[in-house]
């Protein structure tokens, strides 16, 4: 069919009109078109069971912040190892109207009435690190950590291939669920003699003395798995304060842990990547807040467990150095 001028002059006209943006503008007005809309960064309050000075909570603080810097984001964090004061700085995170709530519940039960009370008032909450089980009939969005069971069983499995037959678990939080879920998980996989020692970690040379003493009176016990970074290092001088020849593994990373690692003092940490627990979580709010998105369809979104050994200590250690392992 024959074209008339006018259909060409205006055919004409709608192609230059397609073709007058270049391609990268194109490209970056499509991607601001179905990008999240920003409705400002928001304010997060981060409440972890962790005691001030801790290293392992220092790197989850590290990672929280960071994303809250990316995010334009008010982020704040306290921690506090007794349940009923956590319970209050969820409170008053709830009375100051945050925009979002992280909490690790070392004690679920502890906690409950104070994150119903965030979730009542519409608060999103994300819990962390410990709970995971409770954290969905509690009414989180979802729960950011590891398997403590899962990460208990493999620690087991590595500890029974090193020769360990008897084992001395020691933990450092009374009534911490996750705890006692990884001494479970060790005692699955040993296939050995599991038995529990109960310490304070807020004195760490009654730690050392502790274990000292318990590895003097029984000598079948040939293994050692500490819960905590500062626990293992207590635990690594009550080895040699003892004498005793037990091999020693740990959770969590430390920039000591991971020297000690790669000196042979301490086989290997189980490594949760705490830095996650505290990044994630603000990542995830923020997405919440601007874009109703949720994360983890119900299930708990995994940051562990690794492994850090003697074969990869060396490229850890200078990202522990850095405050982000």
């Amino acid at each position: 069919m024959r074209r008339t001028p006018i259909v060409l002059a205006l055919a004409s006209a709608l192609a230059l009109s397609g073709c007058s943006a270049p391609a990268g503008q194109r490209t970056q007005e499509t991607a601001a078109a179905t990008a999240p809309p920003a409705s400002g960064g928001g304010s997060y309050a981060v409440i972890t069971h962790g005691a001030p000075g801790d290293s392992f909570w220092d790197v989850v603080k590290n990672g929280a912040e960071a994303a809250g810097k990316q995010y334009g984001a008010r982020v704040t964090y306290q921690g506090d190892g007794d349940p009923a004061k956590q319970s209050q700085l969820i409170d008053q995170a709830v009375s100051a109207k945050a925009d979002g709530v992280v909490v690790s519940m070392a004690n679920p039960d502890a906690l409950r009435e104070s994150i119903g009370r965030a979730v009542a008032a519409g608060i999103p909450v994300v819990t962390i690190n410990s709970g995971a089980g409770e954290s969905k009939a509690l009414g989180a969005i979802t729960h950011v950590g590891q398997s403590e069971d899962v990460a208990g069983r493999g620690a087991g499995e590595q500890l029974k291939a090193a020769g360990v037959t008897k084992l001395l678990c020691v933990i450092h939080e009374a009534g911490n669920v996750g705890l006692d879920q990884r001494c479970k998980g060790a005692e699955e996989t040993l296939g050995g003699a599991v038995e529990r020692l109960q310490v304070d970690m807020n004195n760490l040379p009654d730690v050392t003395s502790k274990v000292a003493a318990k590895l003097q009176s029984d000598q079948q016990v040939n293994g050692v798995l500490a819960l905590n970074p500062a626990v293992a290092v207590a635990a690594r001088d009550a080895i040699r304060d003892a004498g005793s020849q037990a091999k020693l593994a740990t959770f969590d990373l430390s920039a000591d842990v991971v020297t000690a690692i790669g000196d042979g003092e301490i086989l290997f940490a189980v490594d949760q990547q705490q830095y996650l627990q505290g990044y994630l979580p603000i990542v995830f709010l923020h997405l919440y807040k601007n874009n109703l998105n949720t994360v983890g369809g119900g299930l708990p979104v995994n940051t562990g467990p690794g492994f850090v050994t003697k074969d990869n200590a060396q490229q850890v250690a200078e990202l522990a150095g850095a405050g982000t392992r």
